[in-house]
């Protein structure tokens, strides 16, 4: 569908990996992860976010084409979502003027934004 090959996870070339900045590979703490995934989607525009040497692909919601990825870390299972700058938030207030805003939500519970490499917890 529209000309684009679904990837395997975990299964990139190792070509693919020469062109990921090491601080896209690897992730200590939280913060670091969670700051690597959205410089990866919202400025880096990569398709496959790599962490900690594992890749997901970034997807895009149904109805707003908002990028999204689901990634783990430590074990849990995170949601990396674009915010909706059509929506009353101070966050999307920030997107509508142009800021770089990611949401995290970890068991449907908002956990963390980065907003233009500012990671609040």
């Amino acid at each position: 569908m529209f000309g684009l090959r679904v990837i395997p996870l975990g299964t990139l070339h190792p070509a693919v990996y020469s062109v990921i900045p090491k601080r896209a590979i690897m992730a200590g703490t939280i913060e670091e992860a969670l700051l690597s995934v959205w410089r990866q989607v919202m400025v880096d525009d990569f398709a496959v976010v790599v962490l900690d040497g594992r890749s997901w692909l970034v997807k895009r919601t149904a109805s707003r084409r908002l990028r999204q990825v689901d990634f783990q870390f430590d074990g849990k299972n995170i949601r990396g979502l674009e915010q909706n700058p059509d929506t009353k938030s101070h966050w999307a207030q920030t997107a509508r003027a142009g800021g770089k805003v990611m949401q995290f939500l970890a068991d449907t519970r908002y956990i963390a934004v980065v907003v233009d490499g500012q990671v609040h917890l």
